[in-house]
Formats: structure tokens, C-alpha cells, sequence
């Protein structure tokens, strides 16, 4: 009996440490697939390989410390019990944005251009030679894209402010600023404004460019917000552009 008991405590403590061994080892390499990327270490494609593998063996290793949790509550092991709790939590970090992020994929439309003027989009002047490079170019790609950014995203809209459009332009600009964008032109003559924002991870630029005209006695803002890469933007454009005017309007 007393040779059971030690095998299983062997066999637990080994399940516990395998478990959440391999869950952080994944966390970790998951961690590296967005920065490798954006610090030049590796393509995207072997950037979104070593994610992609991170997270199923980081789930194999979650599945393997539930098992050893269970060995362990049942013999009261503490030790290896906040172990293996350890090793869940990990794999479930690493396995719910993976999962969210393809439900989101299969809920927004597979686009990359978002625009609150999609008969006449706001067009990039300062960042066009740079867009033009970009695989994703500077181009509205038409009806089709508009037809699509209208169904997902109704509340995409201009905003129309009771100021004049210098104020106006102002506003947008502090704005801007504080969305911590990169601003690359500001032209209040021209009522325009040119950003990049960059995404935590993979570090992937996306190009805004804001446009102010004068309307009845106030101004119209329409903004654009355009991925370089990437055929799908998962949604972070319109959420960029939800969260500028929000902050617009809000003063803040």
C-alpha cells in the first residue's frame, strides 16, 4: 500500500511539473512569436507558426497539470496542487485569446479599410508614398468594401461637431495624440491630419488619416483607418476609429 502511495506521489509530482513546465515554456515562445517578428528576428509566417504550435502544445500541457491537480486534491498534496493550478491558468492564458481571437475572425468582415466617408474616403498624401509600398497599398477598394464595412459596422459614421474647423482640428489633434499615435503630418489649412498606430505584439502598423471640412455652421471629421498587412484586420480598425471619437466627442 505504502509502495501505491509513493508511486503516485511520484507520478502526480511528475504530471505537475510537466504540466505547467510545458504550459510556460509555451507562454513563453508565444510571447517571442510577436516580438522575433517585429524585431526582424523571423518572418510572419514562422511568427504565426510558433504561435500557432505554442498554443496547442501549451493546451496539451494544461490538459496534463488538470490531470495532476486531480491526482493531487485527491491525496491532498498542496505543493503540487498550486503547481498544477499554475499550469491550467497558464494553458487557459494562452488558449482563451487564440480561441477569441477566431471568433472574431469568423464575426467581422475579412477587410482592412475602415472609413466614416466610404462614397469619398479620406485619401493619405504624407503617408502615401509609404502606403504605396505597404502590401496592402493606399487604394478604397470600392462598393464591395463599403457594402461589407456597412453590415459589420453601422455605427461608423462622420462626426459632426458644433465648432468652427480650426477648433475642430485642434481637438482631433489632441485626440490623436492621446490614442498615442504617431503623428506624421498635421495640417490645419488643409484640415488634415496623418497617423500610424502600431500594435502591441507583432508590433503591425496601421495608417489613420483624418479629415476636417466645414458643415453648416460647425465641421465634419471624417477618419480613416487602413492596415498595411494583413487581409483581415480582425476588427481593430473600426475599434481604433470607435475609440478616437469617442474620445473626440468626450473632449478627453
Amino acid at each position: 500500500m505504502a509502495q501505491t502511495r509513493n508511486r503516485l506521489a511520484t507520478v502526480t509530482a511528475a504530471l505537475a511539473r510537466t504540466g505547467a513546465g510545458v504550459a510556460l515554456l509555451c507562454a513563453l515562445i508565444a510571447a517571442s512569436s510577436g516580438f522575433g517578428y517585429a524585431m526582424g528576428v523571423w518572418d510572419l509566417g514562422t511568427g504565426f507558426t510558433l504561435l500557432g504550435w505554442s498554443v496547442y502544445i501549451g493546451a496539451g500541457g494544461g490538459v496534463v497539470a488538470l490531470v495532476a491537480f486531480v491526482l493531487a486534491a485527491v491525496r491532498r498534496d498542496g505543493i503540487h496542487s498550486t503547481a498544477s493550478v499554475i499550469g491550467v491558468a497558464i494553458a487557459l492564458a494562452l488558449v482563451l485569446p487564440s480561441w477569441n481571437l477566431q471568433r472574431t475572425a469568423s464575426q467581422v468582415p475579412y477587410i482592412h479599410d475602415i472609413t466614416t466617408d466610404t462614397e469619398n474616403p479620406p485619401p493619405f498624401v504624407a503617408l502615401l508614398a509609404v502606403r504605396q509600398k505597404a502590401p496592402n497599398g493606399a487604394a478604397y477598394a470600392g462598393a464591395e468594401i463599403a457594402q461589407a464595412q456597412k453590415a459589420a459596422y453601422p455605427d461608423i459614421k462622420p462626426a459632426l461637431l458644433d465648432m468652427p474647423p480650426a477648433q475642430a482640428f485642434e481637438r482631433a489633434l489632441a485626440a490623436a495624440r492621446k490614442m498615442g499615435w504617431d503623428i506624421v503630418a498635421a495640417e490645419p489649412a488643409q484640415g488634415r491630419i496623418e497617423a500610424t498606430a502600431t500594435t502591441f505584439w507583432f508590433r503591425f502598423k496601421d495608417d489613420v488619416v483624418i479629415r476636417i471640412v466645414a458643415e453648416g455652421h460647425g465641421s465634419r471629421l471624417d477618419i480613416r483607418s487602413m492596415s498595411r498587412i494583413g487581409r483581415s484586420d480582425l476588427g481593430t480598425n473600426a475599434k481604433r476609429i470607435r475609440a478616437f471619437l469617442t474620445r473626440l466627442h468626450s473632449g478627453a
